[in-house]
């Protein structure tokens, strides 16, 4: 596949971060952790992640804007473009030697996500996609699966946890979706469930309680593949509403029904 000169910048932006990460990994135990709230952990790693993954998009893009998970929002003298950067999605699962873990960069262009990159260090997987130009997991182009029966879906989701989320929400919609599907699994780092969704290893996803960052490039990866992503009432309001809801036509449309009896 050809890349775009953008594209490409972002790709090495999160394989250079992830090489950080994947050190690391290796030493995991290592790690000077501080706490940032409930189960909610900044590492070192995390924070020099971001560094990293900053200082290579400003060298090739100094005007742009940022969104990033630790640093905030910075504004750029370019109104139009904005960077929006978690540079270490599944945070938990690292600190616990779990290699289900992401570098996720998306690029938003006068409100709308035009690039995306997902990059998990630990099993070498790097997902891009561009508007209008598909998306790929390593190379390889992805489709959605096109499995359209609920009982033969496994399903992605997230559940909330200590001091974080509506517990009573995730149980209602989790007994509601379970009895329908082949499986649900909860992995921990939205990013990847999505890139997971495109490449049709999950044939949907919802979850809420999220942030722009845990979405972004994400989004454009379902959706260049072939899938349809909303909130759980159909908009496109996923950043607003932190919740989001990912599939094929058919299996988005009957998980957000489910989702609608579990509300009722």
């Amino acid at each position: 596949m050809s890349r775009s000169a953008i594209l490409n910048v972002m790709v090495q932006a999160a394989l250079k971060a992830g090489r950080s990460l994947a050190r690391d990994f290796g030493e995991v135990e290592n790690l000077q952790v501080s706490r940032k709230g409930p189960s909610d952990f900044v590492s070192a790693a995390d924070l020099n992640a971001e560094k990293i993954v900053r200082a290579e998009l400003q060298k090739a893009r100094p005007g742009y804007g940022f969104l990033m998970e630790e640093s905030g929002e910075t504004l750029g003298d370019d109104p139009q473009h904005r960077w929006i950067v978690d540079p270490l999605d599944g945070t938990t699962n690292f600190l616990h030697g779990i290699p289900i873990f992401n570098i996720s960069i998306a690029l938003e262009r006068d409100g709308v996500i035009v690039a995306g990159v997902i990059y998990n260090p630990a099993m070498d997987e790097l997902y891009t996609a561009e508007r209008g130009r598909g998306a790929f997991l390593n190379d390889r182009r992805l489709r959605v699966a096109g499995r359209k029966s609920l009982p033969d879906c496994v399903i992605g989701t997230g559940i909330p946890f200590l001091g974080v989320g509506d517990h009573g929400r995730s149980l209602k919609e989790i007994r509601h979706v379970m009895g329908e599907v082949a499986g649900l699994r909860r992995c921990g780092a939205a990013a990847l469930d999505l890139a997971w969704t495109a490449a049709g290893r999950f044939d949907g996803f919802w979850e809420h309680g999220l942030k722009p960052w845990d979405m972004a490039a994400g989004i454009l990866m379902v959706r260049e593949a072939g899938g349809f992503v909303t909130d759980p009432q159909g908009r496109d309001k996923m950043f607003e509403s932190g919740s989001i809801v990912a599939g094929n036509e058919a299996v988005q449309d009957q998980l957000r029904k489910l989702l609608a009896k579990a509300r009722d």
